[in-house]
């Protein structure tokens, strides 16, 4: 059952740079070192310790108003600026998925990063840009852009990283070119149903059969809900930033 978790006990307790739940294993990674008081990493087990014991036995879901009000207090508490948190965001998503996805599992295959026009999709060109930086083949889809300097820095970043940016999908018979997805359309903050604009890129992710890798939550479906009835995406991992 998912219990409420108030703001501060969600900040103390959930500071994770990300938890992958990919095939029922749940790996972690640090969120910002700096924030964490008394946890320590477990790296053969694989989860954070506490003084209170293992973490896994106090994960809390967060409601869509509790994740929205921990982003507020971010900003107003602790004088975070988006483009701040967005760049930690990106590079923790990059870590994250590197730490999964060698490039030799991959074999050397393109990654997309298909981003929406919202922070999620911000976090997903950090992404590309990170990723780019570790080694890896990328390039983003970017169906709809946001018009404002934050996003149009983030763009030009990534083309003066020669990450291309596609006008298009790619069509199936390039699937194969592709070793993975990151779904950086919608974020905590999503409320179907999905908009014209994003159904092609959504089909796309639900039919390619190319591995998924979403932030946040999977794009389309509803944050507390879940999944649409009509189906949805499924991703092969899901990286939660702060809390899941």
């Amino acid at each position: 059952h998912r219990q409420a978790v108030g703001i501060s006990e969600a900040l103390s307790i959930l500071r994770l740079n990300c938890l992958l739940v990919k095939r029922s294993k749940i790996f972690t990674n640090l969120l910002w070192c700096y924030l964490l008081s008394r946890a320590s990493l477990n790296a053969n087990r694989r989860y954070i310790t506490t003084d209170k014991g293992p973490l896994y036995n106090m994960v809390k879901f967060l409601t869509q108003e509790e994740a929205t009000n921990i982003d507020v207090q971010l900003f107003n508490d602790y004088k975070f600026s988006v483009d701040q948190l967005m760049e930690l965001a990106g590079l923790s998503c990059a870590h994250a998925i590197a730490k999964t996805y060698s490039k030799e599992q991959l074999s050397n295959k393109n990654i997309i990063v298909c981003c929406g026009p919202g922070n999620n999709g911000g976090d997903g060109l950090v992404c590309a840009r990170h990723l780019k930086l570790f080694g890896y083949c990328t390039a983003v889809y970017y169906p709809k852009k946001t018009d404002k300097p934050l996003y149009h820095n983030l763009t030009h970043q990534c083309r003066e990283m020669d990450i291309s940016i596609l006008d298009q999908l790619p069509k199936e018979n390039e699937y194969n070119n592709y070793g993975l997805i990151v779904d950086a359309l919608f974020g905590f903050s999503f409320k179907p149903p999905v908009r014209a604009d994003f159904v092609p890129v959504m089909e796309f992710m639900k039919c390619s059969k190319i591995p998924v890798i979403s932030i946040d939550i999977p794009s389309g479906w509803h944050v507390e809900k879940g999944e649409p009835e009509e189906g949805g995406i499924k991703p092969e991992m899901l990286i939660s930033l702060t809390a899941p």
